[in-house]
């Protein structure tokens, strides 16, 4: 109890965070049918193409890929009306790889790169939040209650994978564990340019199963950088999904110190 007891408290204290900033959030959104994969990486190598500091674990450093579908993407503000003005791309499917970064002593990650199937997505994502966001091609379907699959067709290369599921409850992350870590994060940096931004998220603590990855073709992935040479696949994980608020971007001042950051 007093485990699950910390991983809520982590998750309570980002909520508060989010909202102690006039107008948080931006948006909310559903998450559903989330497909973790994580692989275990050389630092240096890592490092070298990421603008922030890492966030290593018992000194090792980690890139994950997450698949899932996004669905009802809405403003908080305006209601019905801006709900509908924001329906042409309130539903796709993503697929983002992405590490574990630090920035004046706040814990977040970082996309390396991301792929989406909305067009109209990827125009907007970069310009507005500095996301990495490119268009492919996405299929994710459930074979039955015990395997998910999925297949990203992008200029880049492909991705395809098969998850099965271990059948038993969702349950929390412990705290300080290897999943906490890489799960239970709320804070997203990016830098499109020379201009450095964060947001901020919120959502319960990511209820998960293990699952056993299988991958088929990852020229995709391959693509994202030198990092990949020195990976190893860990290990993968499997969320039904959370429901999701999502903040305003933020810029970061030349000193590393973002506006309005508490």
């Amino acid at each position: 109890m007093s485990e699950t007891l910390a991983v809520l408290d982590g998750s309570e204290t980002a909520r508060k965070r989010l909202l102690s900033i006039r107008g948080e959030p931006l948006f909310y959104a559903d998450w559903d049918n989330v497909i973790f994969i994580h692989y275990q990486t050389d630092p240096q190598e890592l490092q070298r193409c990421i603008p922030y500091h890492l966030d290593l674990y018992d000194g090792s450093a980690f890139v994950s890929l997450v698949a899932f579908t996004m669905r009802g993407m809405r403003p908080r503000f305006g209601g019905s009306l801006s709900a509908l003005f924001f329906k042409p791309i309130s539903t796709h499917h993503f697929l983002n790889v992405r590490t574990y970064v630090t920035d004046e002593a706040e814990a977040g990650i970082y996309f390396m790169q991301e792929w989406l199937s909305s067009r109209l997505a990827t125009w907007l994502g970069p310009c507005s939040f500095g996301l990495p966001y490119r268009f492919a091609q996405m299929d994710y379907h459930r074979n039955h209650e015990h395997e998910q699959r999925g297949k990203i067709e992008a200029s880049a290369g492909s991705f395809h994978f098969c998850a099965t599921l271990e059948p038993n409850d969702p349950g929390i992350s412990a705290p300080g564990s290897l999943d906490e870590f890489l799960l239970e994060r709320y804070t997203a940096f990016t830098q499109f340019g020379k201009c450095r931004r964060f947001f901020r998220i919120w959502h319960e603590p990511w209820r998960q199963v293990p699952a056993e990855i299988q991958i088929a073709t990852d020229r995709l992935i391959q693509s994202t950088g030198q990092w990949w040479r020195f990976a190893r696949c860990i290990g993968a994980n499997y969320s039904p999904g959370v429901k999701v608020w999502m903040g305003w971007p933020h810029a970061i001042g030349e000193s590393g110190d973002p506006f309005n950051r508490l």
